[in-house]
């Protein structure tokens, strides 16, 4: 009994995983139960047994989508040295290879205002997501007030996924591409420094 119980949780998990990558490339209205289920090997008729719709999938596709972003967010600012990890989270974000592979990128650049029309259990995965996110780059600016620091954390922020859709919209202009996100690294910084 309790090896079924990890399995099931396993390949919940798996759905959850081909869930994001699909919603990050192919955004919320487009990804459908069956096109996730058939990316894992299972049946349409087996999703019902791990979620109870397609909002509760969405929900924990965006919720695991943030955690691996944020997980890897804290590696990055573990590793860097003291003073540069707000510098190494920007330029982390702000690349080629991001820019070309939304599928494992950040979900706010993927789906944005679709997890708003959505509502209900999408949107709060998705504005909690955001609030996490909020939190650790405040914690990597130095300000003299919490609030300064909580402001910069959304100027950077929003900076950064806005030059990164950017230069995903530019991607048949490679020069303006780049210099989206090179502008973006530039203004993030300079918008972390007030």
């Amino acid at each position: 009994m309790r090896r079924s119980a990890e399995e099931k949780a396993e390949t919940r998990r798996q759905i959850v995983r081909a869930a994001g990558r699909m919603i990050r490339e192919r955004g919320l209205s487009e990804t459908c139960v069956a096109d996730v289920m058939t990316e894992t090997g299972l049946t349409h008729g087996g999703f019902y047994r791990h979620f109870e719709s397609k909002e509760a999938l969405a929900a924990a596709a965006v919720d695991s989508a943030f955690a691996h972003m944020r997980a890897r967010l804290e590696q990055i600012t573990a590793q860097a040295p003291a003073g540069k990890k707000l510098a190494a989270l920007i330029e982390t974000y702000l690349t080629e290879a991001h820019r070309d592979q939304p599928q494992h990128g950040c979900v706010m650049a993927s789906v944005g205002m679709e997890a708003q029309r959505a509502g209900g259990v999408v949107q709060a995965a998705y504005e909690d997501g955001i609030s996490k996110l909020l939190a650790l780059f405040a914690a990597q600016i130095e300000a003299p007030t919490r609030q300064q620091r909580d402001d910069r954390s959304q100027v950077v922020l929003s900076v950064m996924v806005g030059g990164l859709l950017l230069a995903r919209a530019l991607r048949n202009d490679p020069a303006g591409s780049k210099r989206a996100l090179t502008n973006a690294r530039k203004a993030a910084l300079a918008a972390a420094a007030g």
